[in-house]
């Protein structure tokens, strides 16, 4: 069996699941989240405990049967307690702010970059340099960081840019034959 599909799922007191042939749904203190069933994985829910099976042992239904489990963990563990990602701006004058419903980074271009904040994702600027995304998808908080990551991504050389915090950078040092500054 599949060594993460075979655990089961201990919902939390404060989570409801409920289980159609094609999907799950979960339903907690900070929203709703449904999930996928896909073809020959079914599920059961005894009591607060969600276990997942398989029809059969063909390579597909084995990493299916792992991939369900996963996502319907996530939705859990999203409904209960959320996601969330920190990003920090390293960089002489970089700053970010949120302004109404967009988030607004100056990184060094001409002008500041707007990006528009997703009506289910919560972006704060905590400190200028620090900002902090949540919600309670754990694919869609990753996706909004990582689109706000790619305005600036680390220089290899400075440094300098957007980055996740605990992120560890190695730094290149520049080539041997150039002189001067």
């Amino acid at each position: 069996m599949s060594r993460i599909g075979k655990r089961p799922i201990d919902l939390p007191a404060d989570v409801k699941a409920a289980v159609h042939p094609d999907r799950i749904e979960f339903e907690g203190k900070k929203g709703k989240l449904t999930t996928p069933l896909f073809e020959g994985i079914t599920a059961s829910l005894e009591g607060s405990t969600l276990s997942f099976a398989r029809s059969d042992e063909t390579k597909q239904r084995k990493m299916f049967h792992g991939l369900c489990r996963a996502l319907a963990q996530n939705a859990v563990n999203g409904v209960s307690t959320g996601f969330q990602k920190q990003l920090e701006i390293v960089g002489v004058g970089y700053k970010a702010r949120v302004d109404q419903n967009q988030l607004e980074l100056s990184l060094g271009y001409s002008k500041p970059k707007l990006y528009p904040i997703p009506p289910d994702v919560e972006v704060v600027c905590e400190k200028p340099t620090l900002i902090t995304v949540r919600g309670i998808d754990r694919q869609r908080v990753g996706q909004v960081a990582d689109d706000i990551k790619r305005f600036r991504k680390p220089d290899p050389y400075k440094l300098k840019g957007v980055r996740y915090v605990g992120e560890k950078l190695i730094k290149k040092e520049r080539k041997a034959g150039v002189s001067g500054a």
